[in-house]
C-alpha cells in the first residue's frame, strides 16, 4: 500500500470508516517526497528517538521508521487506531499513544518510551494547535531538534527579524529556545483535504545557552508580552499597560536610562534590547 496514494489513500480511510475532523485539523499527505524530505531533514539515525505528533494515516511515520531507532507517535484521535494498526503493524520500532500532546508530560514519556537516546520531533502539525505544541516542545527542554510542518503564516512570524511586519512575541519566544530554519514550502495540491492555505517545512535546533543574558527569563517574557500585547501602541504605553505595579514615570525612566526612546515600539527591538529592558524592570520591581 502506498500511503501517499490518494486512491489507497481512499481505500483505507473507507475500509475503516473513517472521516476527517475539521476540528482536529486532519489533512494527510498525497505527495510522497514531501515525508521522505521531511524526514532527511530531521537529523535522524539508529541512535535517535522520535517523537511524532499527529501521525495520520502513517505517511511520515513510516519514513522515520526506516531511519531512526524509535519512534513514539502521538495521536489525539482514537478513530485512527484500526488505521495505524493496518498501516504501521510491520513497524517494529514503532509505538503510537493515543493521547492529547497538550497533556502528556513529554519527559516522562521520553524517559518511559524511548530513555538513553538523543531525542528530536519530527511532525506534520495541525494548524489548529501550532503555537501551544511548540511553546510546549521548546520549554520541555528535552530535544535537540524540532522539524516540523506548520502553516506558512506561522514559519514566517519564526523566522523574521525585528522591524517586519511578521516580527512578534512568539518570534522573540521562539529564537530565544531555538534557532529558526525555513526548510522548504508544501503546496495545498499536496494534501486530502486540502488546506486554503500553503504550508512550509522548518527546523528550530536547540540553543545551548540562551542568545543573552538576563537576570529573569520569567522577566524577559513579561516585557516581550507586554511590549506586543498593543502594536500600534509605543514601548511606553505598551509596557505602562503590561506592568500596572509601575507608575508610567518609573516605565519611562526605565527605557530612558537604558537608552531607548519611549517613542519606539516593541517590533523594531532584538532580543538583546529586550533583554536589557527586563534587566532594568528586574532593578526596579526586585
Amino acid at each position: 500500500m502506498d500511503l501517499t496514494n490518494i486512491n489507497d489513500i481512499k481505500a483505507l480511510l473507507a475500509r475503516h470508516g473513517f472521516r476527517f475532523s475539521k476540528s482536529m485539523g486532519q489533512n494527510f499527505l498525497t505527495a510522497a517526497w514531501v515525508p521522505e524530505d521531511i524526514a532527511d531533514s530531521a537529523g535522524i539515525d539508529k541512535d535517535t528517538g522520535v517523537l511524532e505528533i499527529g501521525p495520520g494515516i502513517g505517511c511520515l511515520t513510516e519514513q522515520l521508521s526506516m531511519r531512526a531507532g524509535k519512534v513514539v507517535s502521538v495521536e489525539i484521535d482514537k478513530a485512527l487506531k484500526p488505521v495505524l494498526r493496518e498501516t504501521l503493524g510491520g513497524c517494529e520500532n514503532v509505538e503510537i499513544v493515543f493521547d492529547d500532546v497538550l497533556k502528556v508530560d513529554i519527559p516522562s514519556l521520553l524517559d518511559e518510551k524511548m530513555p538513553g537516546m538523543r531525542h528530536v520531533v519530527c511532525a506534520n502539525l495541525p494548524y489548529n494547535v501550532t503555537g501551544p505544541v511548540i511553546s510546549k516542545l521548546l520549554e520541555s527542554g528535552c530535544f535537540d531538534c524540532v522539524t516540523v510542518m506548520i502553516q506558512r503564516e506561522v514559519a514566517r512570524r519564526i523566522c523574521a527579524k525585528p522591524g517586519t511586519g511578521d516580527y512578534g512575541a512568539f518570534t522573540v519566544f521562539v529564537n530565544w529556545f531555538a534557532q529558526p530554519e525555513l526548510l522548504f514550502d508544501v503546496q495545498p495540491g499536496c494534501f486530502i483535504p486540502q488546506p486554503k492555505v500553503t504550508s512550509s517545512v522548518i527546523r528550530l535546533t536547540r540553543r545551548s545557552e540562551p542568545p543573552a543574558e538576563v537576570k529573569s527569563e520569567a522577566m524577559f517574557m513579561r516585557v516581550v508580552k507586554a511590549a506586543f500585547a498593543q502594536r500600534r501602541k509605543t514601548l511606553l504605553n505598551a509596557l505602562s499597560a503590561g506592568f500596572g505595579e509601575m507608575s508610567k514615570e518609573t516605565v519611562e525612566k526605565c527605557l530612558t536610562d537604558s537608552g531607548f526612546d519611549p517613542k519606539l515600539r516593541g517590533e523594531v527591538l532584538s532580543i538583546g534590547e529586550f533583554a536589557k529592558i527586563a534587566d532594568a524592570f528586574c532593578a526596579v520591581l526586585d
